[in-house]
């Protein structure tokens, strides 16, 4: 009898606790009025093809499940991310001249925790059920929950990584005069020792001493030195609650500072375009680690010169990785945080996100933008492969080829990116600046010493010492305490 009660006591709580669900749905819904409209402003660094993407779903909400709640999207781009964040910081610090916050905001993690530091972030959950909650990727969740009470303030509605992408063409040549495998590229250090081989190869094919090509690239040094960190044990920023902790180890920087910087002063890597797929069109690379959401974008030829140019093939792989470290990958790709305002609009907007990622819905826009899709049952090469067999337009070979190499990853290795934490934004500023540009500039210095008649060996000497590396090493420490700090 006493097993009997205590089971029809945990059966009626069940119950009521799904009544309640219900109920607290039912409630919500009547804030809205079809005869009564809430208009939603959005802004968003969207351009381009996933400028377009995102307004023909916004128009095919507005006409459907907008038509009959009630609720009207107007979408904005506000340029690129950087012109996206400062827009919004400014909106919500009430700088003079700057517009008034927008119901909804692309943003990344560092600026969700800003604004909600001022009290301006609405809590999601309480808009959302806990089976939906639970359709989502659970780290893309968690990214999502910041701030002292861990409650969900950025909604994910589609993310990316890093891939590994390869002009075939030029690497077949090359891999056929110099032995070379792709399996080699699995690893930073293999990348780092085809770099050099490759450097070496297309020198001797020229009388000219020391002009050998670039082999290699990568768009995000912040994520080489945060990923790269933590693959080989160390998160560079812990973070807990409020406190952040910094981990900056000597050893691990060291190996970084080789598999970058030594290669890049010596010409075997190389950055002389805003992204590396521009140094892949003009030939000063072959090979280059960028987001997967810009993979299918990759040069389908090379342009020597104004008037001539090749056509090639490329290879897309996962992203290299340290051989002796984690199987760890950068997950990124900015969500969306909802302005706290009343109830009606705060639950008006997430009633669109959760729209827009319903799975078919979600993956059309992921595969039209580049970007992948957020829920787990998305998140199958299978049920993709099916939305683009049902949409020719999106099914283009670059794009089965993105996902299906995006999606194995996925699958195969820990996502990870860093919590956000009062100086989140310039921390991560300062890795991708610090070493590229002392890298970019000692390589002019290298390459005036060439000039002048020395060797490879004699002009890179002085940049390859243990002292150097350290005075960069204390020098990035000392400035990073100082942005942890504040």
């Amino acid at each position: 009898m006493k097993i009997q009660t205590k089971f029809s006591m945990i059966a009626m709580a069940a119950m009521l606790m799904m009544q309640g669900c219900g109920a607290k749905q039912e409630n919500y819904d009547r804030l809205l009025d079809p005869n009564k409209l809430i208009t939603l402003e959005i802004w968003t660094y969207y351009n381009g093809t996933q400028k377009a993407a995102f307004d023909g779903l916004v128009t095919e909400f507005n006409e459907t499940v907008g038509a009959e709640k009630g609720i009207v999207v107007e979408a904005y781009s506000q340029g690129n991310v950087n012109d996206l964040i400062q827009e919004v910081e400014e909106s919500a610090e009430k700088k003079v001249g700057a517009g008034e916050i927008p119901d909804i905001f692309a943003a990344y993690a560092d600026t969700a925790y800003k604004v909600d530091k001022l009290g301006l972030v609405a809590s999601i959950d309480q808009y959302m059920t806990e089976e939906e909650l639970a359709s989502y990727r659970d780290e893309y969740m968690s990214e999502g929950r910041i701030g002292e009470d861990g409650s969900l303030k950025i909604f994910p509605i589609a993310k990316s990584t890093e891939l590994m992408m390869l002009n075939k063409t030029d690497w077949d040549r090359f891999a056929e005069a110099a032995g070379a495998s792709l399996d080699e590229l699995n690893t930073l250090e293999g990348v780092t020792k085809v770099a050099r081989e490759y450097y070496e190869w297309t020198d001797s094919l020229t009388p000219q001493p020391n002009d050998g090509k670039a082999f290699f690239g990568r768009d995000a040094m912040a994520n080489y030195m945060i990923i790269g960190s933590r693959q080989l044990g160390k998160e560079i920023f812990a973070v807990e609650g409020d406190q952040v902790t910094l981990n900056l180890d000597r050893e691990i920087f060291k190996k970084l500072w080789d598999n970058y910087y030594i290669p890049y002063i010596r010409g075997y890597f190389t950055a002389q375009g805003r992204f590396r797929s521009d140094d892949a069109k003009t030939g000063d690379l072959i090979a280059l680690v960028g987001s997967s959401s810009g993979a299918a974008y990759f040069p389908k030829e090379v342009a020597v010169s104004d008037v001539e140019s090749y056509p090639i093939e490329s290879v897309l792989a996962a992203a290299p990785m340290f051989a002796d470290g984690d199987k760890i990958a950068v997950q990124q790709g900015a969500g969306m945080v909802v302005s706290r305002s009343d109830a009606a609009h705060e639950y008006a907007s997430v009633v669109f996100l959760k729209w827009f990622t319903e799975e078919d819905r979600n993956i059309e826009f992921s595969l039209a933008s580049g970007y992948l899709p957020v829920k787990k049952a998305a998140n199958d090469f299978e049920t993709i492969k099916k939305v683009m067999d049902s949409h020719e337009e999106l099914a283009s070979a670059e794009m089965i080829d993105v996902v299906e190499v995006a999606e194995k990853q996925l699958n195969e290795v820990e996502l990870y990116t860093t919590k956000a934490f009062e100086g989140g934004n310039d921390a991560r500023s300062l890795l991708d600046t610090s070493m590229q540009d002392l890298a970019k500039a000692d390589r002019e210095q290298v390459k005036a010493k060439l000039a002048q008649g020395l060797s490879l060996d004699e002009a890179a000497a002085e940049f390859e010492t243990e002292a150097y590396f350290d005075a960069w090493f204390t020098s990035l420490t000392q400035q990073m305490q100082e942005i942890v700090k504040k």
